[in-house]
């Protein structure tokens, strides 16, 4: 957001495939008006040359800005810090103000560039009793339609779905996204096996190998129970997206065995970060707590 006088003057977002950057546009859409105005933007302001753009913190240099507010420091090599650093030497004021809501905004990006590997959100639809089906197998369905609807929600958001080889036998899911205009958000599907996928599905051999998976920012895991069992073991899953509906199945437990040494060491891993009512169900999100 460019803002002057306490107007809002212009305001860009990062196009698809990645550039033009943010401030790119907010900055060609603002001109000359730019002038003495104050830049608000989420991450660092890019100080590395594209073959598809210039600099960021060139563009601002040039800009005639007053002031630049950062919401979270760029972690990339060729950014950290140097960003707002060409900036502050270029006489423009700049400040950064540790925002949580711009860290989740780039959660994806940001363990993308740390850890090397996608954002891992683990979704469960499960029974009072914690199953995922019915003895004999039946998990169609569990939750209502607004949980569903939420959960395909979270698909368009997600730049690759996985399950594992199990599910896709018995099940054989679409896990596209159907709600109105955002088919085309449909994610790539994945599946965990070391056999060959079938057309149109990619294969991971190993909850590990996910750092190979190029250009995936955000990966939702759908399960079943073996795999989300898996996920958890490597110690590779950022978020737990939990839907439960009241009812009693007395069924398949929705989490194999992950690992876990004792009881005790199950305590102070996950924090709640959102609890909402969709219909009958309820969702709960949940955040891997990281060692500091």
């Amino acid at each position: 957001l460019i803002v002057k006088e306490g107007r809002v003057i212009a305001r860009g977002w990062t196009q698809t495939g990645g550039r033009p950057h943010a401030e790119a546009v907010a900055l060609a859409l603002a001109g000359d008006a730019a002038r003495g105005a104050t830049l608000y933007v989420t991450l660092e302001p890019c100080a590395h040359r594209s073959e598809r753009g210039p600099a960021c913190a060139d563009l601002v240099t040039a800009s005639g800005l007053a002031r630049v507010v950062v919401g979270c420091m760029d972690p990339d090599p060729r950014t950290a810090g140097a960003g707002i650093a060409r900036i502050r030497t270029a006489g423009i004021a700049a400040e950064h103000i540790p925002s949580a809501a711009c860290e989740q905004s780039l959660s994806g990006y940001l363990i993308a560039r740390t850890l090397g590997r996608p954002e891992v959100t683990l979704k469960l639809a499960l029974s009072l009793d914690g199953c995922i089906a019915t003895a004999g197998g039946e998990s169609q369905w569990i939750t209502g339609p607004q949980a569903r609807a939420h959960t395909h929600a979270l698909r368009a958001r997600s730049d690759a779905i996985l399950i594992g080889g199990a599910t896709l036998r018995a099940d054989a899911p679409r896990l596209d996204v159907r709600l109105p205009g955002l088919a085309h958000r449909s994610p790539e599907r994945w599946v965990l096996t070391r056999a060959r996928p079938p057309e149109g599905w990619h294969a991971l051999p190993s909850p590990q190998a996910i750092a190979a998976m190029a250009g995936v920012h955000h990966l939702f895991v759908e399960g079943g129970a073996q795999t989300a069992a898996a996920f958890l073991a490597a110690g590779l899953v950022d978020r737990l997206a939990i839907y439960r509906a009241p009812i009693l199945i007395g069924g398949r437990a929705g989490l194999g065995d992950f690992g876990l040494a004792s009881l005790a060491s199950a305590h102070g891993q996950w924090v709640l970060a959102e609890r909402r009512t969709l219909g009958s169900d309820t969702l709960e999100i949940y955040s891997a707590r990281r060692a500091a």
